[in-house]
């Protein structure tokens, strides 16, 4: 169940076929059936929420850095989580854990105020948030304390067009961001944990416009600090996305055609070892044909065709396509990356970088 300022958004006491969310002490009426779609409207107008969203937009950006390759890095002991991904952190081991490059996708963060532990996921798609949210649950404990969960990216990419039908025009609002926030406070409302909702700055509260008046989210990147729960927009250079972060990239293309990832977020850190198990992700090897036609195609027709969001897109967007389309012509057997279907290792060093573990030792699944 979600809790705005310790307050259940609960079901009223209307009668017939209609329900609603106490928000305030105010109730604001909902529809049967209608779910995510009138929590997002009556979140987006409560004035505690909008007040964070505010604080979060107006503060300055942390720029996560690592350093470049053979020097000791800059960064505190950090976790980063790619599209698709989540990671259980442990604060006693982690100073930092975030995510970035978030368009048309949104960021969770659920965390237990008691013990410091603290999931974060870069949810992409609505049929992966009720599985993906079980996942992050799992380590977090399971007292009857409410967690904290922040809710940040995703913006109003939905372009509004004239659908004729039955000789009468209908509009037809399109994106991705919509649905996929419908999703999320539908899966945490219908819960038995109680959530507190501590951060909604997602759709209208993330969005601004370019000079070309194309729309693009405020916010694409965000750091949690666990020592404190406290949330900040951020960014990472690409040392500070490691380990294995071109193969970690492929997972998130090549999953959607992996049955055993279907309907769940990708698998990447072990919370207790404070190390990177890279699940193992498998692919057709007529992928590296497609990596090649894809790679022929100009700067401009690669954001139209692989992107939900061309004009919101980073800088670097078309050259991180390249190298995922590099390492697929150059490895079309998913066996070389992920032999016996074995996850890929990788431990902390003692300079606060990543040493893929030999091989030979990978025997052991994920928690």
């Amino acid at each position: 169940m979600l809790l705005i300022d310790g307050e259940p958004v609960s079901t009223s006491p209307f009668s017939g076929s209609s329900r609603g969310v106490r928000l305030l002490g105010c109730w604001t009426k909902l529809l049967v059936g209608s779910g995510g779609r009138e929590l997002v409207a009556a979140l987006a107008g409560n004035p505690g929420l909008r007040a964070a969203s505010e604080r979060l937009r107006d503060a300055p950006e942390r720029r996560i850095s690592s350093g470049p390759e053979g020097e000791e890095a800059a960064a505190p002991r950090h976790v980063y989580v790619f599209q698709r991904e989540f990671a259980t952190v442990d604060p006693a081991r982690v100073e930092l854990v975030g995510t970035d490059e978030v368009t048309t996708c949104v960021g969770v963060v659920i965390s237990n105020n008691k013990t410091g532990m603290t999931s974060i996921s870069h949810m992409d798609f609505p049929k992966i948030v009720e599985g993906g949210l079980k996942q992050m649950l799992q380590l977090l404990g399971d007292d009857n304390a409410p967690f904290d969960v922040h809710l940040i990216g995703g913006f109003d990419d939905a372009s509004t067009k004239v659908v004729h039908s039955s000789g009468r025009n209908h509009s037809k609002q399109e994106g991705y961001s919509y649905p996929l926030c419908c999703r999320i406070l539908e899966v945490l409302h219908k819960s038995r944990q109680q959530f507190h909702l501590r951060t909604f700055c997602v759709l209208g509260s993330n969005t601004t416009t370019d000079s070309y008046g194309n729309t693009q989210p405020i916010i694409s990147g965000f750091v949690v600090e666990t020592s404190s729960g406290s949330v900040s927009p951020a960014s990472f250079d690409m040392n500070s996305r490691c380990p294995d972060e071109v193969v970690r990239r492929i997972r998130v293309s090549v999953s959607s055609y992996d049955p055993h990832w279907q309907g769940r977020l990708l698998e990447t850190y072990d919370t207790h070892n404070d190390a990177f198990q890279i699940a193992a992700a498998c692919w057709m090897p007529n992928w590296a044909e497609i990596a090649s036609s894809l790679d022929q195609l100009s700067d401009s027709e690669v954001l139209l065709q692989c992107s939900t969001s061309p004009a919101a897109e980073p800088p670097h967007f078309v050259e991180n396509e390249r190298r995922i389309w590099r390492y697929l012509i150059e490895n079309p057997y998913w066996e070389d990356t992920f032999p016996k279907y074995k996850p890929r290792v990788f431990h902390r060093t003692t300079d606060g970088r990543w040493s893929h573990f030999p091989k030979r030792h990978v025997e052991y699944g994920l928690n």
